[in-house]
Protein backbone atom coordinates (compact mmCIF):
# COMPACT_ATOMS: atom_id res chain seq x y z
CA UNK A 1 0.00 0.00 0.00
CA UNK A 2 1.21 3.38 -0.96
CA UNK A 3 -1.77 5.64 -1.54
CA UNK A 4 -1.07 9.90 -1.37
CA UNK A 5 -3.49 12.37 -0.81
CA UNK A 6 -1.79 15.58 -1.73
CA UNK A 7 -3.77 18.72 0.88
CA UNK A 8 -1.62 21.36 -1.19
CA UNK A 9 1.43 22.52 1.20
CA UNK A 10 1.46 18.97 2.71
CA UNK A 11 1.54 15.71 1.03
CA UNK A 12 0.82 12.57 3.59
CA UNK A 13 2.01 9.13 1.55
CA UNK A 14 0.70 6.04 3.23
CA UNK A 15 3.92 3.70 2.88
CA UNK A 16 1.40 1.07 4.89
CA UNK A 17 -1.21 1.13 7.09
CA UNK A 18 1.16 1.60 10.04
CA UNK A 19 3.67 4.06 8.58
CA UNK A 20 2.90 7.29 6.80
CA UNK A 21 5.18 10.16 5.58
CA UNK A 22 4.06 13.64 5.54
CA UNK A 23 6.52 15.79 3.37
CA UNK A 24 6.42 19.67 3.44
CA UNK A 25 6.07 20.98 -0.45
CA UNK A 26 5.71 24.99 -0.51
CA UNK A 27 8.41 26.33 -2.77
CA UNK A 28 10.89 27.83 -3.48
CA UNK A 29 11.85 27.75 0.38
CA UNK A 30 9.10 26.39 2.70
CA UNK A 31 8.06 29.45 4.65
CA UNK A 32 4.66 28.46 6.95
CA UNK A 33 1.73 30.67 6.64
CA UNK A 34 -1.90 30.47 7.81
CA UNK A 35 -2.97 27.85 4.71
CA UNK A 36 -0.27 25.47 6.17
CA UNK A 37 -1.07 25.60 9.46
CA UNK A 38 -4.21 25.08 8.44
CA UNK A 39 -3.13 21.86 6.68
CA UNK A 40 -1.13 21.02 10.05
CA UNK A 41 -4.40 20.86 11.86
CA UNK A 42 -6.13 18.18 9.07
CA UNK A 43 -2.61 16.39 9.26
CA UNK A 44 -3.06 15.62 13.20
CA UNK A 45 -6.80 15.16 13.12
CA UNK A 46 -5.75 12.72 10.88
CA UNK A 47 -2.92 11.00 13.01
CA UNK A 48 -5.51 11.07 15.94
CA UNK A 49 -8.10 9.21 13.85
CA UNK A 50 -6.41 6.38 12.32
CA UNK A 51 -6.19 2.89 14.78
CA UNK A 52 -3.61 1.10 12.27
CA UNK A 53 -0.89 4.16 12.14
CA UNK A 54 1.93 3.72 15.06
CA UNK A 55 4.76 6.08 12.97
CA UNK A 56 4.70 8.87 10.95
CA UNK A 57 7.88 10.40 9.39
CA UNK A 58 7.96 14.26 8.40
CA UNK A 59 10.38 15.53 5.78
CA UNK A 60 10.81 18.13 2.57
CA UNK A 61 10.18 17.89 -0.28
CA UNK A 62 12.21 21.30 -1.39
CA UNK A 63 15.86 21.54 -1.28
CA UNK A 64 17.98 23.54 1.05
CA UNK A 65 14.61 23.48 3.18
CA UNK A 66 12.88 21.34 5.76
CA UNK A 67 10.49 23.95 7.35
CA UNK A 68 11.14 27.44 7.45
CA UNK A 69 9.88 30.48 9.17
CA UNK A 70 6.36 32.01 9.07
CA UNK A 71 5.29 33.94 5.95
CA UNK A 72 5.26 37.41 7.29
CA UNK A 73 3.92 38.59 3.43
CA UNK A 74 0.82 36.74 4.49
CA UNK A 75 -2.25 39.29 6.63
CA UNK A 76 -1.77 38.66 10.22
CA UNK A 77 -5.44 38.69 10.74
CA UNK A 78 -5.35 35.14 8.73
CA UNK A 79 -3.79 33.54 11.30
CA UNK A 80 -4.66 35.14 14.22
CA UNK A 81 -8.59 34.59 13.52
CA UNK A 82 -8.31 30.88 13.03
CA UNK A 83 -10.31 28.62 15.54
CA UNK A 84 -8.58 26.91 18.32
CA UNK A 85 -7.58 23.43 17.96
CA UNK A 86 -8.89 20.94 20.85
CA UNK A 87 -6.41 21.95 23.49
CA UNK A 88 -7.51 25.31 23.40
CA UNK A 89 -4.74 26.88 21.87
CA UNK A 90 -4.40 28.10 18.75
CA UNK A 91 -3.38 26.26 15.83
CA UNK A 92 0.25 26.39 15.52
CA UNK A 93 0.88 25.22 19.42
CA UNK A 94 -2.11 22.97 19.69
CA UNK A 95 -0.76 21.19 16.18
CA UNK A 96 2.56 20.80 18.56
CA UNK A 97 1.47 19.56 21.57
CA UNK A 98 -1.13 17.21 19.83
CA UNK A 99 1.67 15.74 17.99
CA UNK A 100 4.05 14.95 20.92
CA UNK A 101 1.51 13.69 22.59
CA UNK A 102 -0.65 11.94 19.73
CA UNK A 103 -0.36 7.88 20.36
CA UNK A 104 2.01 7.48 17.14
CA UNK A 105 5.02 7.63 17.00
CA UNK A 106 6.59 11.11 15.02
CA UNK A 107 10.37 11.19 13.73
CA UNK A 108 11.65 14.43 11.80
CA UNK A 109 13.85 13.81 9.07
CA UNK A 110 15.49 17.49 8.79
CA UNK A 111 17.90 17.80 5.30
CA UNK A 112 18.10 21.97 5.21
CA UNK A 113 17.24 24.91 7.13
CA UNK A 114 14.95 24.11 9.77
CA UNK A 115 14.64 27.59 10.98
CA UNK A 116 11.92 28.73 13.76
CA UNK A 117 8.82 26.65 12.88
CA UNK A 118 10.86 23.77 11.39
CA UNK A 119 13.01 23.91 14.58
CA UNK A 120 9.54 24.04 16.54
CA UNK A 121 8.00 20.58 15.05
CA UNK A 122 11.70 19.31 15.23
CA UNK A 123 11.78 19.79 19.08
CA UNK A 124 7.99 18.65 18.92
CA UNK A 125 8.55 15.54 16.91
CA UNK A 126 9.54 11.92 18.98
CA UNK A 127 12.74 11.85 17.54
CA UNK A 128 14.96 13.84 14.56
CA UNK A 129 17.62 12.68 12.61
CA UNK A 130 19.64 15.26 10.35
CA UNK A 131 21.76 15.35 7.59
CA UNK A 132 25.38 15.92 8.93
CA UNK A 133 25.83 18.37 5.88
CA UNK A 134 23.20 20.05 4.71
CA UNK A 135 21.01 21.08 8.71
CA UNK A 136 20.92 23.68 10.11
CA UNK A 137 18.63 24.59 13.10
CA UNK A 138 17.48 28.01 14.13
CA UNK A 139 15.27 30.06 16.51
CA UNK A 140 16.29 33.17 15.10
CA UNK A 141 13.48 35.33 16.47
CA UNK A 142 15.26 37.53 19.37
CA UNK A 143 17.88 38.63 16.34
CA UNK A 144 14.86 40.64 14.75
CA UNK A 145 13.01 41.64 17.94
CA UNK A 146 10.88 38.97 18.49
CA UNK A 147 9.71 36.07 20.70
CA UNK A 148 9.42 32.74 19.40
CA UNK A 149 5.49 31.72 19.39
CA UNK A 150 5.72 27.55 18.49
CA UNK A 151 7.10 26.57 22.33
CA UNK A 152 11.12 26.39 22.11
CA UNK A 153 11.66 27.99 25.60
CA UNK A 154 9.86 25.47 27.29
CA UNK A 155 10.82 22.33 25.26
CA UNK A 156 14.31 23.41 24.74
CA UNK A 157 15.95 23.89 28.14
CA UNK A 158 14.39 20.18 29.12
CA UNK A 159 16.19 18.71 26.29
CA UNK A 160 19.63 20.54 25.86
CA UNK A 161 19.75 22.19 29.26
CA UNK A 162 19.08 25.97 30.55
CA UNK A 163 22.29 27.27 29.37
CA UNK A 164 22.75 25.82 25.90
CA UNK A 165 18.80 26.82 25.64
CA UNK A 166 19.74 29.97 25.93
CA UNK A 167 22.92 30.34 23.78
CA UNK A 168 20.47 28.80 21.07
CA UNK A 169 17.38 31.49 21.58
CA UNK A 170 19.40 34.44 22.13
CA UNK A 171 22.44 34.23 20.17
CA UNK A 172 19.94 33.13 17.34
CA UNK A 173 22.77 31.86 15.38
CA UNK A 174 22.45 29.14 12.83
CA UNK A 175 23.15 25.50 14.40
CA UNK A 176 24.95 22.66 11.97
CA UNK A 177 24.16 19.43 12.77
CA UNK A 178 27.00 18.10 14.00
CA UNK A 179 26.32 21.03 16.83
CA UNK A 180 23.14 20.05 17.32
CA UNK A 181 24.25 16.42 17.78
CA UNK A 182 26.46 17.49 20.25
CA UNK A 183 24.02 19.96 21.70
CA UNK A 184 21.23 16.97 22.14
CA UNK A 185 19.17 19.44 20.45
CA UNK A 186 18.52 16.10 17.80
CA UNK A 187 19.08 12.24 17.70
CA UNK A 188 21.80 11.90 15.29
CA UNK A 189 23.68 13.70 12.68
CA UNK A 190 24.19 11.40 9.85
CA UNK A 191 26.07 11.64 6.15
CA UNK A 192 23.00 13.01 4.08
CA UNK A 193 23.92 9.80 1.73
CA UNK A 194 22.59 7.34 4.45
CA UNK A 195 19.86 9.51 6.48
CA UNK A 196 16.97 8.46 4.25
CA UNK A 197 17.62 4.77 4.62
CA UNK A 198 18.39 5.03 8.70
CA UNK A 199 15.42 6.69 8.69
CA UNK A 200 13.04 4.69 6.54
CA UNK A 201 14.57 1.43 8.57
CA UNK A 202 13.80 2.69 11.71
CA UNK A 203 10.57 3.53 10.80
CA UNK A 204 9.19 0.65 9.38
CA UNK A 205 11.19 -1.22 12.46
CA UNK A 206 8.87 0.40 15.09
CA UNK A 207 5.59 0.39 12.32
CA UNK A 208 5.82 -3.71 12.86
CA UNK A 209 5.71 -3.59 16.81
CA UNK A 210 2.22 -3.43 19.15
CA UNK A 211 0.09 0.07 18.63
CA UNK A 212 -0.62 -0.51 22.32
CA UNK A 213 3.00 -0.99 23.67
CA UNK A 214 4.48 1.75 21.60
CA UNK A 215 1.51 4.27 23.07
CA UNK A 216 1.75 3.18 26.44
CA UNK A 217 5.57 3.70 26.44
CA UNK A 218 5.38 7.35 24.69
CA UNK A 219 2.44 8.29 27.63
CA UNK A 220 4.30 7.52 31.00
CA UNK A 221 7.67 9.02 29.14
CA UNK A 222 5.14 12.26 28.49
CA UNK A 223 4.97 12.54 32.09
CA UNK A 224 8.05 14.46 31.91
CA UNK A 225 6.83 17.12 29.55
CA UNK A 226 6.53 20.73 30.25
CA UNK A 227 2.58 22.07 30.75
CA UNK A 228 0.71 22.60 27.47
CA UNK A 229 0.12 26.02 28.61
CA UNK A 230 4.02 26.96 28.45
CA UNK A 231 3.18 26.74 24.81
CA UNK A 232 0.48 29.19 24.71
CA UNK A 233 2.47 31.92 27.30
CA UNK A 234 4.75 31.53 24.03
CA UNK A 235 2.29 31.80 20.95
CA UNK A 236 0.93 34.81 23.26
CA UNK A 237 4.26 36.43 23.51
CA UNK A 238 5.39 35.87 19.98
CA UNK A 239 1.89 37.87 18.82
CA UNK A 240 2.47 40.58 21.05
CA UNK A 241 6.28 40.80 19.95
CA UNK A 242 5.10 41.52 15.88
CA UNK A 243 3.59 44.59 17.23
CA UNK A 244 6.65 45.87 18.60
CA UNK A 245 8.14 48.34 16.28
CA UNK A 246 11.76 46.75 16.74
CA UNK A 247 10.24 43.47 14.98
CA UNK A 248 8.70 45.92 12.68
CA UNK A 249 11.98 47.43 11.74
CA UNK A 250 13.71 44.49 11.99
CA UNK A 251 11.53 42.23 9.82
CA UNK A 252 11.47 44.97 7.30
CA UNK A 253 15.62 45.70 7.16
CA UNK A 254 15.70 41.79 6.60
CA UNK A 255 13.08 41.78 3.74
CA UNK A 256 15.35 44.94 2.33
CA UNK A 257 18.36 42.57 2.31
CA UNK A 258 16.78 39.84 0.56
CA UNK A 259 14.67 38.16 3.32
CA UNK A 260 11.79 35.71 2.87
CA UNK A 261 12.99 34.58 -0.91
CA UNK A 262 16.09 32.24 -2.26
CA UNK A 263 19.39 34.05 -1.60
CA UNK A 264 21.97 34.86 0.77
CA UNK A 265 19.82 36.11 3.59
CA UNK A 266 17.73 32.94 4.15
CA UNK A 267 20.82 30.64 3.37
CA UNK A 268 23.19 32.47 5.84
CA UNK A 269 20.19 33.88 8.68
CA UNK A 270 22.36 34.07 11.35
CA UNK A 271 25.14 36.03 10.06
CA UNK A 272 22.83 38.87 8.68
CA UNK A 273 20.82 39.09 11.47
CA UNK A 274 23.85 39.93 13.38
CA UNK A 275 23.98 42.77 10.35
CA UNK A 276 21.00 44.47 11.09
CA UNK A 277 21.22 48.32 12.10
CA UNK A 278 20.42 48.68 16.20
Amino acid sequence: MNATTNPGQLRVARRSPAYWRVTIDNPPINVMGPEMVGQFQHVINALEADEDLKVVVFDSAVDGYFLNHSDFLAKLEDLTSMPAGPTGLPPWPDFLVRLTRAPVVSIALIRGRATGNGSEITLACDMSFASREKTILSQWEVGVGMVAGGGPMARLPQLIGRNRALEVLLSSEDIDGDQAEAYGYVNRALPDADLDAFVDALATRISKFDKWAIANTKRLVNTSLPPDVELGAGWDACIASLGRPAAQEGIKALIARGFHKPGDVENRLGYYLGQLPR
